[in-house]
């Protein structure tokens, strides 16, 4: 929305030309030369002859009648002659009007000029018509008087028929039908034509008889095509001028016909997705690109798959007899390895026996051997100082603060939108504050809305109004009211947007116009003064309506109350405060006054204000608090039971694992808290995505790393010394632990490198959660196993330590108990029914089929994916704001205002850029403006949806000798307004006189001052804050206050260059957030061209770009983000196992859970956005734990793939399956129940597909594709090897 604060009289105006002369003039003119319908005897029409003449008597409200007049036309003195030809040269000679009527019409046409001088060969068609209507010598021709009264002792003219020829009338028409009038981003026919869609309409407006005390025609006038039969007429048929003679050339923007205008950047193209027919049916090409490649995969892996097996199936037939030995041997091997999953490790070794790891598995498998061993003896050491650090980096959080200001979370600092709004607030003015409301009337049955427009819903909105004027916000003691903040263009009312200001906002005046004055404004805003708003400009129905089609205003189901409020660039002045404590005053009233009295109406109303959205996102970070506290409290009671044995009602108490899982997840508290701390002891705030992901995050790695712990500690032989236990489950799952944890620190911390704030400070905090929770784990939680350990043998109760038992029947029982191991449901499940399953060759087929298919139809659908944010979900369910978002996409048909900056913009003689941007006459065919005229006629691939408000074409008109009436200048050379303006005219006055103070001022410039119709350089730095300062009128509607106030910077412009300014226009209405992303893709691409062309700087700037630029390159980044967190997770695992394949299997079973995870966002039409990127990046670090465990335990186990694969999972599965699995679900599941959306879109929705699609790839296609492809295993076989582990442990 921009306002133009002018106004125009209906043209009918100019039809008062010939009416006004003074009263002596009047005296003597003869009754007997009357025309009229009925006497038609001794009436001449003839060349030479007049029609009318002179001025015979007023009406009731004053408006001058002329006199029926049929004489020989009047030669004009020498003097008067010139002035008339200066305005209408095709009059030579005689003429039919006095020195006196010519002046008037002279100041009356000087209101069309200013809309019409942009496109010369109109103004000249349209000053024709005029001057042939007023002035011409052979007015009998043509015009025929069929109407007269009497007006006190003489007859006036009381109505006329002038003929006209279509082709006259065509040819004007077509000559300004495309002409703009930029200060309103409309076309210029609006004003002067009521908007007319051909000649005839046109001319019907011209010809309507005003009403009392409505400027206007005070008599009738029927223009008319054809001339009575032997009437003697000849309709008037002057040369009319195409708007594409290169004599009266206009732009290409006002005429997009003409043969000039070629060669034009042209609008940008919406850009199509690629397809492909087969048949009857259409799909996409990346579609069927998938389809073809899946068939060749699977076609491929069959093959293989095929002759594989038959070449196994040879090989077995041709050594039968010693397979069937070896088979024995090894399901001996296989139950004595069963008893002690997965191998025991002898104190001092420098590796595992059996397994030759790489030189860093195996140097980290001896120092936690020698470390766990440490650790055992001294846990109080290890345990005390671990969590002091932890609590010492929690103390930074007396320095906690959250970010929650949009443009600090999702744009990045000196990113190009941030520059470019930096830019635009400090050279120009920031965007005004809004406050709306919404008053809409309910759907009836079949769900159609009924029209809003009747009295009873005026006078509410009248009752509405009176409370919004009354409201009193207080601030540092004082009171702040809507007149005090609000924008006011012209310095005295209100700008606000409302139907009610067809009413000038005054209740008196709809009680004495009613509800058709408003319908009937729909169509005349911008042409009756009648419709004029209280701050003194028209108000487009577009702005103050909703939920109509086309121009169908009558139709509107909602009234839209806008209040532009102003704005300040620093958040923390005194003007921002004073808006944001109206602005909360506001929302109150609404709320708990307007909303009442409303909805008692059977009507809704939605509302907003600035900080509405901030507000309500502030509230939203604390309304499921409790969901997320209880979300904790089930995984951790999930945590305490998984952790401990096998549940016996006999010894619960005692083997049970509370305590132990209370102080795991405290541990995660601390590594949470810790990292915060960290950061917000160096300045760095946090952000609700961090308080909301990063704890499920480092609780699902935690409870992982927990389980692995516990269980491999549990494995350990009881007879075994506590120390030996400990060092053989660290070095067995140690490295493992140590390989996940460090690959998921990096893959986090290679995201802080991303430019967008929410993601950067994200990935900063979950590196450091991660490694301090994987440094607990290794320390302090060890050394809590170890004081469990402890209690167990000491009989000690779980959770109440202190309280000891007798030693009868429970001295057996310890966290190292192996028969409860293999009593385990998971693990036996594991072992017995997954892992067989698995190796069957059918079921491996499937698998690899399956999941083939499932990510390469994710690839397909990950296109479909949508960049942006719905705001309603990032809000609470019960926000006012839902209703308001809904009401915007349903009611509001226009969109935000866009803006085109032009940056150094040199306006001096020298340089053309002057006419590579303005769109008037003699403009360039390319220029910047002429573009954006072009780009407005296809809004669906450009989203513009009308050319642009140009300060410089006003400014060029306004100086121009043909607006006579706008740019003058006293006799000092000073200022001159125009002359209905003070001092010209007093104010008020109605009829302003030409002889009053500045009678003596003339315009600025000749035509011979000017170069080419430009303004020199001093010419244009001298003109340039008159223009801006001058106030609009009838007289001048061009006047740059106002409309163009702030559209100038005007800081050291006097060295020829001015360092910016703007043009104004609309995008469409935007209903989708992919609407905005491809809206400012659009403007940036237009721009860009049009810059490129013009060789100037040119940018585009809306107020949602800033908010809208991640989205631009948001699939980019995303992308570099997940390909360098898992290129970070394969460097690891290949740095510290040293095995290439192994790790391409992990990377490759990574990024199929990524792109499943994206396809399932497809399926639920989740987009793609700042939250979903931070979830996809954590998705790494918990796929991590789901692969890196089962490929160890892969590597360091013995036997053919098969055996390793059932071994992998036997060890590691159930630890995987319990730690994360179950853990994330029941946390997940509890998040359903979310109030705020976004928790269950973007949390819940997307956290289980995460958990399932890991389990799925990690504990189902990873397992077939080791078996089928897995790397060789670690371990040597040697003699007797296959005796029972455990004796080489006996030592």
């Amino acid at each position: 929305m921009e306002l133009r604060f002018s106004f125009i009289f209906a043209l009918s105006l100019f039809l008062k030309i010939f009416l006004v002369l003074s009263a002596e003039e009047a005296v003597g003119y003869d009754s007997r030369f009357l025309l009229t319908s009925n006497v038609t005897s001794g009436v001449i029409h003839s060349a030479g002859y007049c029609a009318m003449y002179g001025l015979c008597g007023a009406r009731s409200d004053g408006k001058p009648l002329n006199c029926p007049y049929n004489r020989p036309a009047v030669k004009p003195d020498e003097l008067f002659s010139s002035k008339i030809q200066s305005l209408c040269p095709t009059l030579t000679g005689n003429v039919c009007c006095t020195e006196a009527q010519f002046e008037i019409l002279r100041s009356q046409v000087q209101q069309a000029v200013t809309f019409l001088v942009g496109c010369p060969a109109c103004l000249r068609n349209f000053l024709n018509l005029m001057c042939e209507l007023g002035c011409s010598p052979d007015q009998s021709l043509f015009i025929n008087v069929t109407s007269i009264k009497k007006s006190g002792n003489n007859l006036t003219v009381d109505g006329i028929d002038f003929f006209v020829n279509d082709a006259f009338g065509e040819g004007l028409y077509n000559s300004c039908k495309d002409v703009k009038y930029g200060a309103m981003n409309s076309l210029a026919i609006d004003y002067v034509g009521a908007g007319a869609q051909n000649f005839t309409a046109w001319f019907a407006f011209l010809g309507k008889r005003a009403p009392p005390m409505v400027p206007g025609s005070p008599f009738a006038i029927s223009f008319r095509g054809s001339v009575p039969e032997s009437s003697g007429m000849i309709p008037m048929n002057d040369t009319t001028y195409s708007c594409g003679d290169v004599s009266l050339g206009c732009s290409c923007g006002d005429c997009p016909s003409s043969a000039t205008c070629s060669g034009s950047v042209g609008p940008p193209q919406k850009e199509g997705s690629c397809k492909i027919r087969i048949g009857a049916l259409k799909a996409k090409c990346i579609d069927v690109a998938v389809a073809i490649a899946y068939i060749i995969i699977v076609s491929v892996f069959l093959g293989w798959g095929f002759s594989h097996r038959k070449k196994e199936i040879r090989k077995i037939s041709g050594t039968k007899p010693s397979v069937k030995v070896a088979s024995s041997q090894e399901r001996d091997a296989e139950n004595q390895k069963d008893e002690n999953l997965p191998y025991p490790i002898p104190e001092g070794s420098t590796g595992t026996p059996g397994v030759k790891l790489s030189a860093v598995q195996g140097y980290m498998s001896n120092f936690y051997r020698n470390y766990g061993s440490w650790v055992a003896k001294r846990p109080s050491l290890v345990l005390f100082p671990s969590i002091v650090i932890a609590l010492l980096l929690c103390l930074g959080l007396l320095h906690f603060k959250v970010e929650t200001r949009p443009e600090k979370l999702w744009v990045a600092p000196g990113s190009r939108a941030q520059k470019e709004k930096q830019f635009f607030d400090s050279h120009l003015a920031p965007f005004y504050r809004i406050e709306q409301l919404i008053l809409a009337t309910m759907p009836d049955e079949a769900g159609k809305s009924q029209s809003i427009l009747n009295e009873d819903n005026v006078k509410l909105l009248f009752q509405i109004q009176k409370k919004v004027d009354g409201i009193r916000a207080r601030y540092t003691g004082s009171t702040v009211s809507l007149t005090d903040i609000c924008m006011k263009p012209l310095g005295q009312d209100c700008a606000t947007q409302s139907v009610l200001q067809y009413y000038k906002m005054d209740p008196e005046n709809f009680e004495e116009n009613g509800v058709d004055h408003a319908v009937y404004c729909y169509q005349h805003f911008s042409s009756d003064v009648e419709c004029l708003s209280a701050f003194k400009g028209p108000l487009d129905p577009s702005t103050a309506l909703g939920g109509y089609s086309g121009n169908n205003y009558s139709e509107a189901s909602s009234f839209v109350v806008t209040y532009p409020v102003n704005n300040a660039v620093d958040r923390e002045s005194d003007e921002a405060k004073k808006a944001v404590a109206w602005e909360r005053a506001f929302i109150d009233l609404a709320q708990n006054e307007l909303l009442p009295m409303v909805q008692s109406r059977n009507l809704t109303l939605a509302f907003s204000s600035e900080s509405s959205i901030e507000d309500e996102l502030k509230r939203e970070s604390t309304a499921d608090a409790i969901t997320i506290v209880i979300s904790y409290l089930v995984m951790f009671a999930y945590i305490s039971l998984t952790l401990g044995d096998r549940p016996r009602l006999s010894s619960f108490y005692l083997l049970s694992k509370v305590l132990l899982g209370l102080s795991g997840v405290v541990l995660v508290m601390l590594s949470v808290l810790g990292s915060v701390g960290f950061f917000s002891a160096i300045g760095v705030k946090s952000t609700l995505i961090i308080m909301e992901v990063i704890p499920f995050l480092v609780l699902a790695v935690g409870v992982d790393n927990m389980c692995i712990l516990v269980h491999a500690v549990k494995r350990q032989e009881l007879e075994l010394p506590l120390e030996v236990r400990i060092g053989n489950a660290l070095s067995e799952v140690g490295p493992s632990i140590t390989l996940a944890s460090l690959s998921e620190v990096l893959a986090f911390a290679v995201g802080s490198i991303i430019p967008m704030p929410a993601i950067r400070v994200f990935s900063m905090f979950a590196a450091l959660a991660v490694l301090l929770d994987f440094l607990l784990q290794v320390t302090a939680f060890v050394a809590l196993i170890v004081f469990d350990i402890l209690r167990v043998e000491d009989n000690r109760i779980d959770c109440f330590p202190c309280i000891k038992i007798p030693s009868s029947a429970n001295g057996e029982h310890g966290i190292g108990q192996k028969k409860d191991m293999k009593d385990g449901i998971l693990a036996r499940y594991m072992k017995e029914i997954q892992a067989p399953v698995l190796s069957l060759w059918g079921v491996k087929i499937i698998v690899i089929s399956v999941f083939t298919a499932l990510t390469l139809a994710s690839i397909a659908l990950c296109t479909r994916i949508e960049p942006g944010l719905e705001q309603q979900l990032v809000l609470p369910r019960d926000s006012y704001l839902q209703g308001y978002f809904n009401n915007i996409t349903e009611y509001l048909r226009i969109g935000p205002p866009l803006y085109f900056v032009v940056k150094n913009y040199n306006y001096s003689s020298e340089s053309r850029q002057t006419n590579q941007l303005c769109s008037i006459s003699q403009c360039d065919s390319n220029s910047l403006l002429t573009e954006i005229s072009k780009a407005s006629l296809i809004p669906e691939s450009s989203y513009i949806a009308k050319p642009a408000a140009s300060w410089l074409d006003d400014f060029l008109v306004w100086l121009s000798p043909e607006a006579f009436g706008c740019c003058r200048k006293f006799t000092n050379g000073s200022f001159c307004p125009p002359a209905d303006q003070p001092p010209c005219c007093a104010p008020g006055q109605t009829l302003c006189s030409l002889d009053g103070l500045c009678k003596d001022c003339t315009t600025c410039f000749l035509h011979l001052d000017l170069i080419n119709d430009r303004p020199s350089t001093l010419q244009f730095r001298e003109k340039l804050p008159w223009f801006l300062n001058a106030l609009p009128s009838a007289d001048c509607s061009k006047g740059g206050h106002g409309a163009y106030t702030h559209s100038v910077d005007l800081q050291g412009y006097e060295n020829g260059v001015i360092q910016a300014s703007e043009f104004r226009t609309y995008h469409t209405p935007l209903n989708k957030q992919v609407d905005y992303v491809n809206s400012m893709k659009a403007a940036y691409k237009f721009a860009s061209k049009v810059s490129e062309s013009l060789q100037m700087e040119i940018f585009p700037y809306s107020v949602f770009y800033v908010f809208f630029e991640q989205y631009l390159d948001i699939w980019k980044t995303a992308l570099i983000t997940l390909a360098v967190a898992i290129g970070m997770v394969f460097l690891v695992c290949w740095g510290i196992t040293c095995s290439l394949w192994s790790s391409l299997i992990t990377l490759l079973v990574l990024a199929m859970i990524l792109i499943d995870l994206m396809g399932v966002m497809a399926i639920l039409n989740i987009q793609l956005n700042a939250i979903s990127v931070v979830n996809l990046v954590m998705s790494v670090g918990i796929a991590v734990e789901f692969c890196v465990h089962i490929t160890h335990a892969f590597l360091t186990n013995a036997g053919d793939k098969n055996q390793r694969m059932k071994a992998a999972l036997g060890t590691m599965g159930a630890s995987v399956f319990s730690g994360i699995t179950m853990t994330k679900l029941v946390g997940v599941i509890v998040l359903r129940f979310s109030r705020s959306k976004v928790f269950v879109v973007y949390y819940f929705q997307m956290y289980l597909a995460l958990v399932l699609l890991g389990f799925l790839h990690g504990l189902v296609f990873l397992p077939v594709v080791l078996s089928l492809f897995g790397p060789p295993s670690r371990c040597i076989e040697n003699q007797g090897e296959q005796q029972k582990p455990s004796s080489s442990t006996s030592t």
